[in-house]
């Protein structure tokens, strides 16, 4: 906006001075908060093992490497129980995503004040709780073990396969909608042809996301005993047997570069 300046002449200010003043409140209020933070943190912290650590890190570098590499042999298992329950984890919440995110989405739920809630309340509930966390009570309710870890992916997947269905679903083109509806057809002959061809791009490309993503989470679940490698890499870490921590990690690493290249390619195919 124009102001004028000490000789009277008008220059162009991208704020007011009022705004200026905000801004700078907001900044001092932002620059308090984060003091106040560190100083919390600092005072928890023992700051002698953080200096020491570069020289730990070095240590266990050290120890680790070379990897024990006639160690492979005991991991081809692990590791395939690892994609069992990344694979079988997302099959079951795309299963139960499907219906959730028809429920959730304003334009295809039978109720908007009472049924879509409910399917928004569910979304919410396993998005936020971390699958660590849903591996534990699992194994308290069911045991240790890979269907612990099945589970877990597959509860904590709802909400995210849910989410992004429910999106693609209110974002559809309602012509073709309200044509199928043109012709008399029923409330399910109008999902079946003028919904889902819509959202299918997107509920496979969310399918094959998601699935990439459980790869990753399920080599950490047998680190609580959900079953996996990550099973073998707290067995390991817990006798300080580092050349195996080091192969195991490598392996987890191959696991997922592989994972993310086939996730990549399907993609790239289905879009």
């Amino acid at each position: 906006m124009p102001v004028q300046d000490l000789q009277g002449k008008q220059v162009w200010q991208r704020n007011t001075g009022r705004e200026s003043i905000s801004h700078w409140i907001i900044w001092l209020i932002g620059v308090a908060i984060f003091a106040y933070c560190w100083q919390k943190i600092s005072n928890s912290t023992t700051w002698f093992f953080v200096w020491d650590a570069p020289r730990i890190a070095d240590d266990i570098w050290t120890r680790a490497t070379p990897p024990r590499w006639e160690y492979i042999a005991q991991l081809g298992e692990p590791i395939w129980d690892t994609l069992n329950i990344a694979t079988l984890g997302t099959i079951f919440s795309l299963i139960l995503a499907v219906p959730i995110a028809f429920l959730a989405a304003h334009n295809t739920t039978p109720s908007k004040f009472f049924v879509r809630p409910i399917a928004l309340l569910i979304i919410v509930s396993s998005r936020s709780i971390n699958s660590l966390i849903w591996a534990l009570l699992l194994i308290a309710i069911i045991g240790p073990g890979v269907f612990a870890g099945v589970i877990a992916i597959a509860i904590r997947s709802i909400g995210f396969c849910a989410k992004l269905l429910y999106e693609a679903i209110e974002e559809i083109d309602q012509t073709q909608v309200e044509a199928i509806t043109a012709t008399g057809a029923s409330r399910w002959q109008v999902m079946a042809y003028g919904i889902v061809p819509q959202i299918l791009p997107a509920f496979a490309g969310i399918a094959v996301f998601r699935w990439d993503i459980n790869i990753r989470e399920s080599t950490v679940l047998g680190l609580v005993g959900a079953g996996g490698i990550g099973l073998q890499l707290s067995s390991s870490l817990n006798v300080l047997a580092w050349p195996q921590v080091s192969l195991i990690l490598l392996v987890i690493l191959i696991a997922v570069i592989i994972s993310e290249w086939v996730s990549a390619k399907v993609r790239g195919a289905i879009i």
